[in-house]
């Protein structure tokens, strides 16, 4: 019975072509010697628009493949196919129209009994959904990362990301020796903004001071983050005493200009802040939080000597 199932029959050649080009896999057979196509299963014109009978030789096959994933896909398949070693690879194959679509190539060595190269057989796969959905997850990814450095009330960075931006920046400064310096603000008698006007408005204060804020970050590495409650932070890379103290000042001066009421403030009718200006060139056993401790303490100073004012470490 067994010997009657797996016997071989004169049209065993036929039914296997039938079945092969039944399937929404592309078959097709590369002779290494000419390294012309033996055959291409009829599933790629409708995949790509090319008839079986353009696809002459290899030259073909790459011509029909984006230009960014010409070279590589080539020399590698090239090198595993001239080690005999059976491989895939996923790349872009260009329709007839000038579309382009995502093929996984899944590759066999067929050698002869001296173990050289006789030819290469393998199926064409269209991974193109699969392609977009990948893609659909890594825009999520990113995404879902963006959120987790986002400041879900302002919008601007929050504490996790400012504590891997001021890590980055340490070993920066560490390494060329040029200063950074540390900002830190504080909304003046903010919990009496609250109790006079709400926390609703105490929502959309904090916003309006981080949309200030962020004006003030003119150069690409100089960053601004809220460190938490009411409190805010600027990292500014190589940056010396003066500048910090400058760039301090202008961020006072924006939000007092902003003239935000605050009717039971106990300096004045409007929002102020105050500041701790830090500037360092860390050492080797320095640490980056004893840095902002020493900036905290700063703007703590700034509050106890009345407020809305500026203290430095120079």
């Amino acid at each position: 019975m067994l010997d009657r199932v797996y016997k071989m029959e004169p049209d065993d050649d036929a039914v296997y072509k039938t079945l092969l080009e039944s399937t929404r896999a592309i078959p097709w057979k590369i002779d290494w010697k000419t390294l012309k196509f033996a055959y291409i299963g009829p599933q790629i014109e409708a995949l790509l628009g090319w008839a079986p009978s353009s696809w002459v030789s290899v030259d073909d096959w790459a011509e029909r493949m984006h230009p960014e994933d010409r070279a590589w896909a080539v020399d590698f398949c090239v090198a595993q196919s001239k080690a005999g070693v059976d491989h895939e690879a996923d790349y872009r194959a260009m329709t007839k129209s000038g579309q382009y679509v995502w093929i996984r190539d899944v590759v066999h060595v067929v050698r002869n009994e001296d173990g050289s190269v006789d030819s290469l057989i393998g199926f064409m796969f269209d991974i193109s959904e699969r392609k977009r959905t990948e893609a659909k997850l890594l825009d999520m990814q990113r995404e879902l990362e963006e959120l987790s450095f986002k400041d879900g009330l302002t919008g601007v960075a929050n504490r996790r990301r400012f504590d891997a931006i001021l890590h980055q920046e340490w070993n920066h400064s560490r390494r060329t020796k040029l200063p950074l310096s540390l900002l830190m603000l504080d909304i003046d008698y903010f919990k009496q903004y609250n109790d006079c006007y709400g926390h609703l408005q105490g929502d959309q204060c904090l916003k309006q001071v981080a949309a200030i804020l962020s004006t003030t970050i003119t150069r690409p590495r100089d960053f601004m983050a809220r460190f938490g409650g009411e409190e805010f932070v600027l990292v500014l890379p190589e940056t010396d005493e003066d500048g910090a103290r400058q760039m301090a000042e202008r961020c006072r001066d924006l939000i007092a200009k902003a003239q935000i009421p605050h009717a039971r403030s106990e300096i004045g009718s409007v929002l102020t802040v105050s500041l701790g200006v830090g500037t360092t060139v860390p050492g080797k056993t320095d640490e980056p939080l004893m840095f902002i401790e020493a900036v905290d303490q700063l703007l703590y100073q700034a509050k106890q000597r009345g407020r809305s004012r500026i203290v430095t470490s120079g």
